[in-house]
């Protein structure tokens, strides 16, 4: 008996240990080579992070039926993020990786209607359909945000902000995460918090 226990626990700790380490794999790294990618956008281009050498990039996962989405769009907070990091001359993706019949999945012809109608202002709205790009980032929910420094390397993972709430009048008083360590890129400095708890809806992936 006092064997077969131990077996069990042998067992346990194993698969324990195995799961943890896929974990560690899956989970892009702060410091690390940003994960590549090749995603189509919503106008038919293709694009893939190599294409971006020597540009400072910023990744968005979103999904327009999501409440928290929808407190930074409505309030005009995402745009203004855009518009500030664009001007600045940071590449910036917005990514889609809801699954055909799932919240947040929208066409191509949507996906530009969306962003002309709420006077977005990514660089381009990439249509992860298959969640490939979205695992690949461990993206868990809309918003969560990348920074991918010139050089190509992930200095910044996490939350737009530090108040976890669908409130738009949590924004003027929340820390700015994102927006702080996309500067620290931009300047060249080391990202105070490179990785925070990100917010948000989960992500719509395919089983």
């Amino acid at each position: 008996m006092k064997y077969i226990v131990k077996t069990w626990l042998l067992v346990l700790i194993t698969s324990a240990f195995m799961v943890m380490s896929f974990g560690a794999k899956a989970n892009p790294e702060i410091g690390a080579p940003a994960p590549n990618f090749s995603v189509i956008d919503s106008h038919g281009v293709t694009h893939s992070l190599s294409d971006f050498a020597g540009e400072t990039v910023v990744l968005e996962w979103t999904n327009h039926d999501c409440p928290y989405v929808r407190k930074h769009y409505e309030s005009g907070n995402m745009q203004s993020l855009q518009q500030r990091f664009t001007e600045q001359g940071v590449v910036w993706l917005s990514v889609i990786s809801s699954s055909p019949g799932t919240q947040g999945h929208v066409s191509a012809e949507q996906a530009n209607e969306l962003t002309s109608s709420r006077n977005a202002a990514p660089t381009a709205v990439l249509l992860d359909e298959s969640g490939t790009m979205g695992r690949a980032y461990s993206a868990r929910v809309t918003p969560h945000m990348y920074v991918i420094d010139s050089e190509g390397v992930l200095q910044y993972a996490g939350g737009i902000d530090s108040i976890p709430s669908a409130r738009q009048s949590d924004i003027e008083r929340a820390e700015p995460y994102f927006a702080n360590a996309a500067e620290q890129v931009l300047s060249g400095e080391a990202v105070s918090r490179p990785i925070s708890r990100p917010y948000g809806c989960s992500v719509k992936y395919s089983d």
